[in-house]
């Protein structure tokens, strides 16, 4: 027998409540997750009572702490890789304004944000998990800019794009790590020049074919 829907309370649907304790829960993840110096542990119960919500709550949504670790890390990145495609495709049609509008959509995020930039470039988390879906994540930008290379310099899928792509990443995310943790005493400002022009230097290979 198929389970019936959640009933109405409050005039509120109960898939759209427990949409939005899940939400509640991504946001208690992440202030827990991103919180500056040496914060208080990711724990079902801590991330319940960040969010205001009974335990039983949470496993309707999350299998367990990792899950929701997970949860959040994705959720960061498929919203900035959202609204940085949506800042590429929105700039103008030259070279520069496009780099630079996906670069300064990265930095403010993070910058607007410190949370995500911790959990996403902090060297103080150490999660196994958290260490694979970095991985991930560098994979997809990495794929993501080789889509936007293929489609701007009309080139196509190769070893050497690949190569490029994930060494302009890695870099990228070396850089917001140091900038993050102070290392880097650049303003966002600068660091947007700054990378915009290495960007810059290092595509020009793909618009001569080299």
């Amino acid at each position: 027998m198929s389970s019936s829907p959640l009933r109405v309370y409050g005039g509120v649907q109960g898939d759209d409540r427990k949409a939005e304790r899940r939400a509640q829960l991504l946001e208690a993840g992440l202030d827990l997750l991103g919180a500056a110096g040496d914060g208080p542990a990711l724990t079902v119960r801590g991330a319940c009572q960040k969010a205001g919500l009974a335990t039983r709550y949470f496993y309707e949504s999350f299998a367990d702490r990792d899950a929701l670790a997970a949860a959040v890390y994705d959720h960061v990145v498929d919203g900035l890789a959202t609204t940085t495609l949506e800042a590429v495709n929105g700039a103008g049609p030259d070279e520069r304004s496009k780099v630079r509008a996906g670069l300064q959509n990265i930095v403010r995020t993070i910058a607007d944000d410190p949370r995500r930039g911790r959990l996403l470039f902090s060297v103080s988390l150490h999660s196994p998990l958290l260490a694979r879906r970095r991985m991930d994540s560098s994979r997809l930008f990495a794929a993501l800019l080789g889509g936007q290379a293929q489609d701007y310099y009309g080139i196509t899928e190769s070893p050497h794009l690949e190569l490029t792509t994930h060494f302009i990443v890695g870099g990228l995310a070396q850089a917001l790590t140091a900038w993050l943790d102070g290392t880097l005493r650049v303003d966002e400002d600068e660091l947007v020049a700054h990378c915009t022009e290495v960007f810059l230097a290092i595509a020009a290979g793909f618009a001569t074919g080299d």
